[in-house]
């Protein structure tokens, strides 16, 4: 669904027009605004659920798996380490990247005083209030960050696919 929209050209492989095929013009690209993104009438919330892919995602609140690049678009999804891992595919991931060191440090940190007071600062150890991040903590809050995605409202999704065919052909 989503490359049947790109533009087909013409293209000489041997550049003598004896293997000229139709190829589609991957290189193009469109992207969504990110007030679009920010608008909460127009997108919703969604927690991602342990082992649900973008197809699962996109058949639960569409009702069809084929927008599954809807939420991939909307999302900036660009490779499978965008996308929340399920937990065989996580414990794995940890044991590769920190091997018997998965529970060491990571970082230090503190509460930013002012502002937003949820941020939370990076600091040295030495860093009078400083707590310790472990590398399965930090792990984990990138993954929880992961799971929440947004999803163009439903009574927008056909207005979203149409603009996006109009653009993409241009």
């Amino acid at each position: 669904m989503y490359f049947r929209e790109f533009p087909l050209y013409q293209y000489d492989f041997d550049g003598k027009g004896q293997n000229v095929k139709l190829v589609t013009d991957l290189l193009r690209r469109v992207a969504v605004r990110s007030k679009v993104r920010a608008n909460t009438l127009l997108m919703d919330k969604y927690d991602v659920k342990e082992g649900e892919t973008p197809e699962i995602v996109a058949d639960l609140y569409y009702g069809n798996s084929q927008y599954h690049w809807v939420i991939i678009l909307l999302n900036h999804i660009t490779g499978w380490h965008d996308w929340p891992l399920d937990a065989v595919s996580y414990n794995k991931y940890l044991e590769n990247k920190y091997g018997d060191n998965i529970d060491a440090t990571h970082h230090y940190e503190i509460n930013q005083t002012s502002g937003d007071t949820t941020t939370k600062l990076e600091v040295s150890s030495d860093t009078s209030g400083a707590t310790i991040v472990t590398n399965r903590e930090y792990e984990d809050r990138l993954q929880d960050e992961k799971r929440q995605i947004r999803l163009i409202d439903r009574t927008y999704l056909r207005l979203f696919v149409e603009e996006f065919k109009k653009l993409i052909k241009r």
